[in-house]
């Protein structure tokens, strides 16, 4: 200065602003080798319900984890508050392997996947046999979508004091699904002992009474419930966000870790007297662009011995194949087949649903 007030001031005294932040960046992210488990059982506006131990406690995501999702039935790693007290919030900071992941797409030729559910081992597949009407080639999508994420599927049929179920269970018979059928106010047992020992995803269109079937499993649930428009003959949608229930037993994540141990056979599933379900929204479509033609035949094992005989890189559409061979021959259910054909035409864009 002129008048010589700063004279002594040499640029070790200037303190500089350092541009983007203090520290240095770094591909290193901390271990937290004192995180626990938990498990997650129902995901709101970017805030994550997660069992650890006995008790429910609300996290967020951490931010080094990107953009990646977490979804119910994810294992996950927390640090922070977990005492699950009112206003709490841990931090989810690891999500661990995943056992099996569920998929599907919007339409048959979006490319972006959507994670519905994880670490389930068996889908139910809940269809209604009126009111609405079944959906043969709806439950046909599922027993893709199941196949190809390695889930043990199970199909439920409802509302049977209004429709026999004769009719539907002949067309999977050659399958060799695996079945129960249920009635309003009827008995549950058949379905319960299909559900203990297992982690089981629920899906199905709305309206086919899977709400209804979660209240009365689960009473505490109190799960919306909703009815079928006269108009469209569609179910109205009702839950609107995935969450995982316990059945038969109070939820504890332990349980959660003994029915991991029962799918790898580390202990026998006919010990555990209780399972988990989760309850999915209601959906419409099951788009499968993630899945290939291979994974689609894997759900119409029926039709194995007669696509052997096809020439090579058959499309299974067109002149040639060997399907029509074995049609003309009536050696093959031509519902199946007339199935398989409009989820491999859609699946490539060439026929709306």
């Amino acid at each position: 200065m002129r008048d010589g007030r700063y004279l002594d001031i040499d640029e070790d005294d200037v303190r500089v602003r350092a541009r983007g932040g203090s520290r240095p960046r770094t591909r290193k992210r901390p271990k937290h080798e004192n995180a626990r488990l938990g498990f997650v059982t129902a995901v709101n506006r970017g805030r994550y319900q997660c069992l650890v131990g006995d008790l429910s406690v609300v996290a967020m995501k951490a931010r080094e984890l990107g953009r990646g999702s977490i979804v119910v039935g994810d294992i996950v790693a927390l640090v922070g508050d977990l005492s699950g007290r009112p206003g709490t919030l841990a931090r989810i900071v690891r999500v661990e392997k995943r056992s099996s992941v569920l998929r599907r797409t919007a339409d048959d030729t979006d490319p972006v996947e959507r994670v519905i559910v994880a670490n389930a081992d068996q889908m139910v597949i809940v269809t209604a046999l009126a009111d609405p009407d079944p959906q043969p080639r709806f439950i046909d999508r599922c027993l893709v979508a199941a196949y190809e994420a390695g889930l043990d599927p199970l199909l439920c049929l409802t509302k049977s004091d209004l429709a026999s179920p004769d009719a539907l269970l002949d067309i999977y018979a050659p399958l060799g699904l695996r079945w129960v059928v249920t009635r309003r106010d009827g008995d549950l047992s058949a379905l319960r002992e299909q559900l203990m020992g297992r982690i089981s995803v629920l899906v199905g269109p709305s309206g086919v009474g899977k709400s209804t079937l979660v209240n009365l499993l689960v009473p505490e649930a109190r799960r919306a419930v909703g009815d079928v428009n006269v108009v469209t003959g569609r179910g109205r949608h009702t839950s609107t966000s995935a969450v995982a229930l316990p059945i038969g037993a109070p939820a504890s994540a332990e349980s959660v870790e003994r029915l991991h141990a029962a799918r790898e056979g580390r202990i026998d599933r006919s010990e555990l007297d209780y399972g988990w379900i989760i309850d999915t929204p209601g959906v419409r479509s099951f788009g499968l662009a993630h899945v290939t033609p291979d994974d689609l035949l894997a759900a119409f094992p029926d039709l194995d011995d007669a696509v052997a005989d096809c020439p090579d890189h058959c499309s299974h559409l067109g002149d040639g194949c060997a399907l029509d061979e074995w049609l003309a021959r009536g050696e093959l259910n031509p519902a199946r087949v007339t199935s398989f054909r409009r989820l491999l035409a859609s699946r490539e864009g060439e026929l709306e649903r």
